[in-house]
């Protein structure tokens, strides 16, 4: 309590205070830098992100792209070449000017490597940059060479993806929040007894939201899925914690004559039934740390201390602002929409056992759609920008043009002996798929002598420790298909050189699939113990655990099977940090039923009127969180272009509705069926086992 009262005294230093951390926050959002490049996030220990940074060390390459131009001229294209070398951090423009005067005839190229770079009215340029794929530097050189090439030119490759990703997700994000926080508005209004309650609401989450933003300046950067969703999901998941603690702030003015003591009183309950309510949603956040790929920490670091943040905000800010605007607050108050549940909540429990065989009925068809929607996600990032985005087009233009689909780069040692190489060449050219490799082999051709290439093309392709290969392959980054041809490449690269390393974009695709396929198992394993243990602990109960969990992954099922029966594709991520998110966020609806139906039940309640009175109480709350989370989200799941954004807000979105059904319908039933066991397996309620009993 002495807390409480020390909040109810300095409440306006608190606001001041948090209005200055606020504003230097801003600093420290601006300063964060942002990370578009989902490669970045495998383990360090993979051969494919050793061998880039060999590439990046060895021989000062980094990025790479392929440029098609189309109707230009040799002579302009020439000229386009040597532009493109002065650009800053362009390392290496490699075309036909590049071994020798555009004056002497193309055909003197080997006839394969002609034939391979150039169509009727289109050629191939290689652009090597001295930066990695997702620096900021390399993203300034993107946008440069585009200004410069014009509308004839088309840059591919993972660097122009991530600078047109970032492009849009920086003209999009101030949209996400302001959707974000209307719609969340316009649903406490309605939902809520107060005009002016969701104003003061977002203020004091708006500033712990900027406050957490800020703190990420620490961590160096942060991944633009975490930026852009760490608002939205923090407005969302706290939003209840300040539904708890304006309800119980109205309650006791019903208790105390001075509101300040009033509020000293809500302080104090609140944060009883908060910090209980939140650790769930942390440990669902905080699974998402287990993943190998690192994005999930990256997610799950920012969003378990914005929930922390959320809840000090709560019991601290808000009540600052509800007592210095306590007299407007009260003026505008009105009914709410919401009606009183006693009639409702008794039919439901008077017909639990149809929501048994329900809750019976939907587990087959919604653990099947759940687990073939886990087979059915995309790992190609190009898939999640709109059609009309430059990159798209510049992959399309490679793929119909030159039939490109992905371009692998294979590092093989300096000593490996050439006659070896050539042979290794060779047998690469076999595999399925593959156009062409190009080497200095397959570049020094019969017409074209070593000794005359310049040392711009030596350098290129070769170092004292390596030598450079690039693939260029028909399929696919991310499909089955090059993911087959990637596994023969290596057998072949492993046998002429056990030390080589084949990168690249589809190569670490490769290995995002397989690492995240584990990181699904382990998130969802850990993520379900938690929180198990968490609500045996919170709740004293053996059983209760067994229950909540269920009903709550019975809605996850439904959420996440549902796209596999609608025939929709999820990028990678969706599924596993959707898991997470949704039990750790959702949990809450069943925990503050399960509470005050066991608080009904040691009452001396029977099982169905502690249940009915249980489902009465917790309706309007979960009613209330439940379409809060569901405005925060759905607005910016049907309105960005980023389909990683829109999907993860949409099964956000459909999640909280899903889960809400789930506790209000069926939880009820289970708990009148289980109630025997609850009473025989809670600690505290033998009163009730024995009453049971008689």
């Amino acid at each position: 309590m002495s807390f409480s009262k020390a909040v109810v005294k300095l409440r306006i230093p608190i606001v001041i205070v948090t209005l200055l951390l606020a504003v230097l926050s801003v600093f420290g959002m601006v300063n964060t830098r942002i990370n578009y490049d989902m490669l970045d996030y495998l383990p360090e220990d993979m051969d494919t992100v050793i061998g880039q940074n060999e590439l990046l060390d060895d021989f000062g390459k980094g990025a790479f792209s392929f440029i098609v131009v189309e109707d230009m001229p040799n002579k302009d294209v020439a000229n386009l070449v040597k532009k493109l070398e002065t650009v800053e951090h362009v390392e290496t423009v490699l075309w036909y000017s590049s071994l020798m005067d555009v004056s002497v005839p193309m055909e003197l190229l080997p006839e394969k490597l002609y034939n391979e770079f150039n169509t009727g009215n289109a050629t191939l340029v290689a652009v090597f940059f001295d930066t990695s794929t997702s620096a900021d530097d390399t993203m300034d050189a993107i946008r440069e060479i585009r200004s410069i090439a014009g509308k004839q030119c088309f840059v591919s490759g993972m660097s122009a993806l991530v600078t047109d990703l970032k492009d849009l997700c920086e003209q999009e994000e101030p949209i996400y929040v302001g959707i974000a926080v209307l719609l969340a508005c316009a649903a406490m209004m309605l939902f809520l007894d107060g005009w002016l309650v969701p104003l003061v609401f977002l203020a004091s989450i708006g500033m712990m939201i900027v406050i957490n933003l800020g703190s990420n300046y620490f961590f160096g950067e942060i991944s633009y899925i975490t930026k852009a969703l760490a608002a939205v999901l923090q407005l969302a998941v706290t939003m209840d914690y300040s539904i708890f603690l304006w309800h119980s702030y109205n309650e006791q003015r019903q208790k105390y004559d001075d509101h300040k003591d009033a509020m000293a009183a809500a302080i104090s309950e609140t944060l009883t039934s908060v910090i209980g309510s939140s650790i769930t949603t942390v440990a669902g956040f905080a699974a998402l740390c287990f993943m190998t790929f690192t994005l999930g920490r990256d997610l799950g670091f920012v969003m378990a201390k914005g929930v922390i943040l959320g809840v000090i905000g709560c019991v601290t800010v808000l009540p600052a602002l509800i007592l210095i605007f306590d007299r407007p607050l009260q003026k505008t108050k009105h009914r709410s929409i919401i009606p009183d549940m006693k009639n409702f909540a008794a039919k439901v429990v008077k017909i639990f056992p149809v929501f048994l065989v329900v809750f019976a009925l939907l587990i087959p068809p919604a653990y099947y759609g759940y687990s073939k929607t886990n087979d059915e996600v995309y790992y190609d990032m190009g898939q999640c920008l709109p059609q009309d985005i430059e990159y798209v087009i510049a992959n399309s233009k490679l793929s119909e043009d030159f039939d490109i689909a992905s371009t692998h780069m294979v590092l093989v040692s300096a000593d490996t002996p050439t006659s070896s190489v050539r042979k290794m060449i060779k047998e690469m050219e076999q595999v399925d798929g593959v156009k062409y490799v190009l080497g200095l082999e397959s570049v020094v051709g019969s017409k074209v002598p070593e000794e005359i290439l310049p040392e711009s093309i030596t350098s290129l392709l070769k170092s004292d420790k390596w030598e450079l290969l690039l693939i260029n392959s028909e399929y696919k980054v991310a499909s089955d298909l090059v993911n087959e041809q990637i596994n023969s490449l290596n057998s072949v690269l492993k046998k002429y050189d056990p030390n080589g390393m084949l990168i690249g974009e589809a190569p670490c695709m490769k290995d995002m699939i397989e690492t995240t396929g584990h990181d699904f198992e382990v998130v969802n394993a850990v993520s379900i113990v938690a929180i198990f243990v968490i609500i045996a602990i919170v709740e004293k109960s053996f059983s209760l655990p067994f229950i909540l969990i269920a009903v709550i992954e019975l809605a996850i099922f439904i959420n996440l099977g549902l796209p596999h029966y609608l025939g929709q594709s999820l990028p990678f991520i969706a599924p596993i940090c959707i898991s997470t998110i949704q039990l750790g966020a959702t949990v809450d609806y069943a925990i503050l039923m399960t509470t005050r139906y066991k608080a009904e039940r040691l009452g001396g309640q029977d099982k169905h009127g502690a249940v009915t009175t249980a489902l009465a109480a917790s309706i309007p709350s979960i009613i209330v969180s439940g379409m809060g989370l569901f405005a925060a989200t759905f607005g910016v799941a049907v309105y960005s272009n980023i389909d990683i954004i829109s999907s993860m807000c949409m099964l956000m979105a459909r999640g909280a509705v899903v889960s809400m059904l789930c506790v209000i319908f069926i939880l009820p039933a289970l708990l009148t069926l289980c109630d025997k066991l609850i009473c025989a397996t809670t600690f505290g309620m033998k009163k009730c086992r024995e009453a049971v009993k008689q």
